[in-house]
């Protein structure tokens, strides 16, 4: 049997400060070019004090150009200068509109780790470009995949596998064919629907199917969908087929396992899976159609 919790949707965390477009590193290559620069070599050390003057004092994060300072040197990130009505948040001086040019040139000149480095990623990046790659890097971590908690825990696929088994008691099964019953005494009540996550481990890899209820417009729907533990690369190279039916009459449906990558909740609000309108999952339930009792079969296979 399934677990399940109350449904919550997902809670997706955001930081305070907007990380720094590409847009705002026009001049970045004549800070790279400039040959009175010597870069450091590529041993991943730097002195902490350097990384400490280009930390913002506001939001603590990493500063790129254009950098400001105030009249007595103090510096802070663009996206914060605004935020503290320009205002130095060290000296309380006015900022105006004066760079850091030199912070900037020292910027430019190092090679940094990226900070999935405990994931295993060994590249070494220059500074304005470790940004970019820390975005797409294949080694940093995924979020918890369930999605009926406010769970903020990351971390590697076998660790997430641990997490999902240990601390949200999944069902978890071996095997790449599925039969799963469902059923909800009240499907009337879809705000306080339950929805459930099973994980199925098959051709050395992870899935996870979900089944919920949710709101489709006006209209009470219910959906179930599969999702690969890794990335979309990887997750291309599945495929998978889910059925339900009843009174001989079925649907189904087939598709491509969406990476984990993507929230549970972008993978549900594209509609990316099997949608049962309620009253054919009633009509599928047989009975008084007072009671939701549907049965889900499915596989996943390995395209060739």
């Amino acid at each position: 049997m399934a677990s399940s919790s109350p449904f919550f949707d997902d809670i997706q965390s955001h930081s305070d400060v907007d990380p720094p477009q590409i847009e705002e590193l026009t001049d970045v290559s004549e800070l790279v070019n400039d040959p009175t620069q010597t870069a450091l070599k590529p041993n991943g050390t730097v002195s902490s004090s350097v990384r400490e003057l280009l930390e913002c004092p506001v939001c603590l994060n990493a500063m790129y150009p254009p950098i400001h300072q105030c009249s007595n040197g103090h510096t802070i990130c663009s996206g914060c200068k605004p935020r503290v009505h320009n205002r130095c948040p060290t000296c309380r001086h006015e900022l105006g509109n004066i760079r850091c040019l030199a912070l900037e040139k020292v910027a430019a000149s190092l090679e940094l780790p990226c900070k999935y480095q405990g994931f295993g990623c060994i590249g070494i990046y220059p500074y304005y470009s470790k940004l970019k790659h820390e975005s797409q890097c294949a080694h940093r971590p995924y979020n918890c995949p369930y999605a009926g908690s406010e769970c903020s825990v990351m971390g590697d696929i076998p660790y997430l596998v641990a997490h999902l088994k240990d601390d949200h008691k999944v069902d978890m099964h071996n095997g790449s064919t599925f039969n799963h019953r469902y059923v909800k005494s009240n499907p009337q009540e879809v705000e306080n629907a339950t929805w459930m996550l099973t994980v199925f481990s098959c051709f050395g890899q992870y899935f996870c199917l979900h089944f919920e209820a949710f709101q489709l417009g006006t209209a009470p729907v219910y959906i179930a969908f599969l999702r690969f533990m890794g990335d979309d690369n990887d997750a291309k190279n599945y495929s998978y087929s889910l059925e339900v039916g009843g009174h001989g009459r079925k649907m189904v449906w087939q598709g491509v396992p969406r990476s984990i990558r993507d929230t549970h909740r972008k993978v549900r609000d594209s509609f990316d899976g099997l949608i049962i309108q309620r009253n054919m999952a009633l009509f599928f339930s047989g009975g008084d159609r007072k009671e939701l009792k549907l049965r889900v079969t499915g596989r996943i296979w390995k395209e060739q």
